[in-house]
């Protein structure tokens, strides 16, 4: 379900069902002159809009203004729109704050952006990574107060850790692609790889007959087709089913 669409009636169901509630993460960048600036970001609306069809799932409304960095062009007449990680942290930790006072407690940001080395992480995911962290400090040191932590109420906390009741798993972060997922299809940026997946997820997004030779990232779009595409949309479902506990 759209959150902006739920009626509260729906929200408290989906809260006391702990349904997964999903930001979808991305940027505004330049991805060669044959696909669009938004490519990020939809790759990951396109595959949560076939799992909303077979789960149980809140799709929040896609958040587009990552930090992009202008590492592969200046912005001047090609798109990127990059805003800076310090600013986005106040927003993130604001947002997040929000999401568990109304009560979610299963929040999942799904993000591809300078995602393949994950676990070193890059300042868009870094910084709502940060920004979930302090949310929940914050949300936890109000409502238990300071010291809840060491308070003889939480002697179990390893066990319930082992047991997946950690507080500090309410929000999750994941890449669209994992190294695992995807074994065998090519990882890129506005190449084969990222090209059949907007072809076969959101086909007005590419146009190949604008393909630039003069762009060394993008010269294997020449190779990308749907089917390709396919294959690799069906890698990325299997893997964020798993990462969503559907």
């Amino acid at each position: 379900m759209r959150y902006e669409k739920m009626l509260p009636h729906q929200i408290r169901a989906a809260i006391d069902a702990r349904w997964p509630i999903v930001l979808p993460l991305g940027v505004l960048e330049y991805h060669g002159e044959h696909m669009s600036v938004g490519m990020d970001t939809l790759a990951v609306t396109g595959v949560l809009d076939i799992l909303e069809k077979e789960m149980n799932l809140v799709i929040l409304p896609p958040f587009y203004y990552g930090a992009a960095s202008y590492a592969v062009e200046p912005p001047e007449r090609n798109g990127t729109l990059h805003v800076d990680a310090e600013a986005l942290l106040p927003f993130a930790r604001a947002m997040f704050q929000g999401l568990l006072r109304i009560g979610f407690r299963n929040i999942h940001v799904v993000v591809h952006h300078q995602t393949e080395n994950f676990l070193a992480g890059m300042p868009t995911d870094l910084v709502f990574k940060l920004a979930a962290r302090q949310a929940i400090f914050a949300f936890l040191e109000k409502e238990r107060g300071e010291g809840w932590w060491g308070n003889e109420k939480m002697a179990d906390y390893y066990a319930q850790q082992s047991a997946g009741d950690d507080p500090f798993n309410w929000v999750k972060a994941h890449p669209l692609m994992t190294p695992d997922a995807m074994d065998g299809y090519p990882f890129d940026h506005a190449g084969e790889g990222e090209t059949s997946l907007m072809m076969a997820l959101s086909p007005a997004a590419v146009d190949l007959s604008r393909l630039s030779q003069d762009k060394w990232y993008a010269r294997s779009a020449r190779q990308a087709s749907v089917e390709r595409g396919l294959k690799g949309r069906d890698r990325i479902l299997a893997w964020i089913r798993r990462a969503l506990g559907g």
